[in-house]
């Protein structure tokens, strides 16, 4: 870590993180992420804003030692969307450049731990410009569908998990399913 932003972010992050339940991490750290992001400038490289053809880019910017942490920039070229997901964390995002979209979806099933039998419906859509901060916290679950469409340019988004985010559930909302996935993102 290069910045004074980046490191106070960080130093304060794990702080309000302590033996705290996710709504309360959230609750703290939304309004340093809003400073945070006007600081990016101070702290992301150009290895930050790498992008994929094929599907969103993570970059990492910050892991933990004890993967208590992780902080990424997502970079979403036109028509770039996650599957629908949770992350089993908390998480606060913030928007650097360009909309994102967030689609969610409601469990109408009650979760049992079990894979299959799940039942989503869709839910509200948020559309977040530059300088937009969201939150989510893992119970109730927060599955959602995030990207950029087609018609809308280029965005770039800050995302601070309350654990290293190196896999996530994806959902068949068809099938009923959801699994288990590894993720991956670009070193720093």
């Amino acid at each position: 870590m290069a910045s004074s932003a980046l490191e106070s972010f960080v130093s304060q992050a794990a702080a309000h993180t302590r033996d705290r339940d996710p709504a309360d991490c959230v609750l703290a750290l939304a309004p340093l992420m809003l400073e945070l992001i006007e600081q990016a400038p101070t702290f992301l490289e150009p290895r930050h804003y790498r992008s994929d053809p094929n599907h969103y880019a993570r970059n990492l910017v910050y892991a933990a030692p004890d993967a208590s942490l992780s902080l990424y920039t997502l970079v979403w070229s036109p028509g770039q969307w996650t599957p629908v997901h949770d992350h089993g964390s908390w998480g606060v995002v913030g928007v650097l450049k360009g909309v994102l979209e967030e689609r969610s979806y409601v469990r109408l099933s009650p979760d049992r731990g079990a894979d299959e039998g799940i039942h989503l419906v869709r839910g509200g859509v948020i559309l977040l410009g530059r300088g937009a901060v969201t939150s989510f916290v893992p119970n109730p679950d927060h599955i959602h569908v995030t990207g950029v469409s087609a018609q809308r340019p280029r965005a770039v988004s800050l995302h601070l998990y309350g654990r290293t985010m190196n896999s996530f559930n994806t959902y068949d909302v068809a099938a009923g399913t959801r699994r288990r996935v590894d993720v991956v993102h670009n070193e720093s």
